[in-house]
């Protein structure tokens, strides 16, 4: 499993489709601890879709050792916000995926971190549209299936605050920009991105490609 200094910090060249890297992002900067491939790609998978909840601690664990990277950069009083699921689909499923990655993190972070003056406040953000499932679309299509996908339930834990959003894969940045937006027109000062892995660099030149050729 590849460490956190190979998946790193990132939006940077490479990391973005063409249109996301005409765009600067609403968010700081995103983190991710590894690459969404092999054992951390089988474990999300688990997690997600065959209820192995067990696997939030771990992947958790992960997760707060990518957050600690943005320790010179973002500051120690953050508002840490999974990325929502829609609720008739975390009914399905039982659990959203990124709440118990981020609590796990936090359970982490707590004690390697004890300075830091981290809360969590996972309902500030709703998913208010039952969106298709992103897994298959291109960038655009992600985009587009997120427009007006989230809306901001509570502005007081969150307004004039630094906000952490938390989710299991960055894949084109289109939730974390569809997220970030809201947050941040709901008066979050900053928002920082941090997940447990990200889409390998090449998915994302054979989407530029794929779009290219149907231009």
């Amino acid at each position: 499993m590849e460490s956190v200094r190979y998946a790193g910090q990132f939006p940077v060249e490479g990391l973005l489709c063409s249109p996301c890297r005409m765009v600067a992002p609403p968010f700081e900067r995103a983190v991710a601890y590894t690459i969404y491939q092999d054992e951390t790609r089988e474990m999300v998978h688990l997690l997600k879709y065959e209820r192995m909840r067990s696997l939030a601690m771990p992947l958790g664990t992960l997760l707060a050792r990518a957050i600690e990277t943005l320790e010179d950069q973002a500051g120690r009083d953050l508002v840490i916000v999974a990325v929502p699921l829609f609720s008739s689909r975390e009914r399905q499923r039982g659990y959203n995926q990124s709440v118990l990655l981020a609590e796990s993190a936090l359970k982490e972070l707590r004690r390697t971190r004890p300075a830091w003056k981290l809360v969590a406040a996972h309902s500030t953000l709703r998913r208010v549209k039952n969106t298709q499932s992103q897994f298959s679309l291109t960038p655009k299509g992600r985009r587009r299936n997120l427009q007006g996908a989230f809306a901001v339930a509570h502005e007081q834990p969150i307004k004039g605050r630094e906000v952490l959003l938390v989710d299991d894969i960055y894949t084109t940045g289109a939730t974390a920009r569809a997220c970030a937006s809201v947050l941040k027109r709901a008066g979050a000062t900053k928002v920082w991105v941090a997940t447990v892995s990200r889409a390998q660099p090449e998915m994302i030149a054979a989407w530029d490609m794929e779009t290219h050729e149907r231009n």
